[in-house]
C-alpha cells in the first residue's frame, strides 16, 4: 500500500567557470555531467583561453542540443562573474580556479543560498621514504612538478623527503631539471613549454625572489633562459628550492609554475618517522593531492589514510581514471568532480512516499474522529 522511493532530478540552470589551464578537459568535467543530469548551463571560460569553449559549445548546437540548454558568455572574470554566481535564476555554480576567487564565488552565492562546486587548486605534497624505489621516484617527481611547467593543480610542489635520501635525491633531481627543454607547440624535441601569460611569469619570478630572501637554497633554474629560440615565450626553466622550512611562505603558497621546494623529514622509529612525514605533508591550507613513496606495503596505507587530500598516490603521481572522484579537503574545495560523486554535483535528491490507500490519520481529536466537543 505504501512506497518510499528516491527520485534525483537536475539542479536547474548552472553556471560554469572553468580556468585557463587544460580548457577542453577542465570544461568537459562540468559540462558533460550537467548536461547528463537534465541541466542548462551558462559556460565561461577564462579569457585566456575561450576558443576551446566556443568549440565545444558550438558543436554541441551542431549535434542537436535544443536552443538554450548550452550557452556561452565570454569577459573577464571580474566583469561577467557577479552576475553568474549571484543572480537568483542560477541554482548551482561550479568554479575551477584560485581560492581568493573561490571565497569571492562563494560569498556571491550566500544570499541565495545555490549549491557551490569549488575546485580551488593546492599546495601538494611528495612524499618520499628511504625505503622507496628511488629511481622511480625521482622520474616521477620531475613529471609531478614539471608537466605543463608546473601549470597543474595537483603538481607535486612539495618534495618532502627522508634525510638519508636527501642529497642523492635532490643532486638527482637538479641534474635531470637542468637538461629538461624547453619549447613551443611546434618544437618536436620540446619536453615542456612556457607559461601562460608575462603576468604569470612576474609572478613565479616574484614567487623565486620571495623564497630566496626568506633563506631557500636555489639549486637550479631561477632565471629566465637566455637562448634566442626562447625570446618571444614566457620561459621559465625547472627551478628547484631547498632547505625549505615550514615557516617560508614558498612551501604554502602556490606558484602554479615550474617550482619545486624542497622540505626535509627524520625520525627515530618508524613512528616517529612516519608523523614527522605526515605532520609537514598535511601543514597546508590546501588538500587536493598527494603522493607516498615507499616499498613498505604497511607504512604506505598508513601514510596515505593519514594524508589529508582528496587524491593521495602511492608510488605514482598523476595518473586518474574517470570513474575516480577528484576534489579536495580543506581549502582546496568543495565537492567532487568525476565519478558519481561528480554526476550528483548536478542533481537534486528527491524522497517521494505513495500512499495507495489513504486512510484518516487519528492524531487529533475533531469531529471527523467522532470525538465529541461541547
Amino acid at each position: 500500500d505504501v512506497s518510499s522511493r528516491i527520485v534525483h532530478e537536475p539542479v536547474g540552470v548552472c553556471s560554469l567557470i572553468t580556468p585557463w589551464n587544460y580548457p577542453l578537459l577542465q570544461t568537459s568535467w562540468k559540462v558533460a555531467p550537467a548536461l547528463a543530469a537534465g541541466n542548462t548551463f551558462v559556460l565561461k571560460p577564462s579569457e585566456l583561453t575561450p576558443h576551446t569553449s566556443v568549440w565545444l559549445v558550438r558543436t554541441l548546437a551542431e549535434e542537436g542540443l535544443p536552443d538554450g540548454a548550452a550557452n556561452l558568455i565570454l569577459g573577464a572574470g571580474a566583469t561577467v562573474g557577479p552576475v553568474l554566481t549571484g543572480h537568483e535564476d542560477v541554482d548551482l555554480v561550479s568554479f575551477t580556479g584560485g581560492v581568493v576567487t573561490g571565497r569571492t564565488i562563494m560569498a556571491a552565492a550566500a544570499p541565495t543560498v545555490k549549491r557551490v562546486a569549488l575546485e580551488l587548486g593546492g599546495k601538494n605534497p611528495n612524499v618520499v621514504f628511504a625505503d622507496a624505489d628511488l629511481p622511480a621516484a625521482i622520474d616521477n617527481a620531475l613529471t609531478a612538478i614539471f608537466l605543463d611547467s608546473g601549470q597543474v593543480c595537483s603538481a607535486g610542489a612539495r618534495l618532502v623527503v627522508q634525510a638519508e635520501i636527501h642529497d642523492h635525491v635532490v643532486d638527482a633531481l637538479v641534474e635531470r631539471a637542468r637538461n629538461i627543454r624547453l619549447g613551443g607547440p611546434f618544437d618536436d624535441h620540446a619536453e615542456t613549454g612556457p607559461l601562460v601569460s608575462a603576468e604569470h611569469r612576474d609572478k613565479v619570478e616574484q614567487y623565486v625572489a620571495d623564497a630566496l630572501a626568506d633563506g631557500a637554497t636555489l639549486r637550479v633554474g631561477g632565471a629566465r633562459p637566455e637562448e634566442d629560440r626562447l625570446a618571444d615565450g614566457y620561459y621559465y626553466p625547472p627551478t628547484i628550492l631547498d632547505n625549505c622550512t615550514r615557516d617560508m611562505r614558498c612551501v604554502h603558497e602556490e606558484s602554479f609554475g615550474p617550482v619545486l621546494t624542497v622540505e626535509t623529514f627524520d625520525g627515530g622509529t618508524d613512528d616517529e618517522l612516519e608523523d614527522a612525514a605526515v605532520s609537514i605533508a598535511n601543514d597546508t591550507i590546501y588538500g587536493l593531492a598527494g603522493a607516498v613513496w615507499t616499498q613498505n606495503a604497511g607504512r604506505a596505507e598508513r601514510v596515505a589514510r593519514r594524508l589529508r587530500h582528496g587524491t593521495v598516490w602511492i608510488n605514482d603521481y598523476h595518473p586518474y581514471v574517470p570513474g575516480a572522484e577528484w576534489g579536495g579537503y580543506k581549502q582546496s574545495g568543495i565537492g567532487r568532480e568525476l565519478g558519481l560523486a561528480g554526476l550528483q554535483e548536478y542533481q537534486e535528491t528527491k524522497h517521494i512516499w505513495h500512499n495507495t490507500r489513504p486512510t484518516p490519520a487519528d492524531w487529533f481529536a475533531g469531529p471527523t474522529s467522532g470525538a465529541s466537543h461541547e
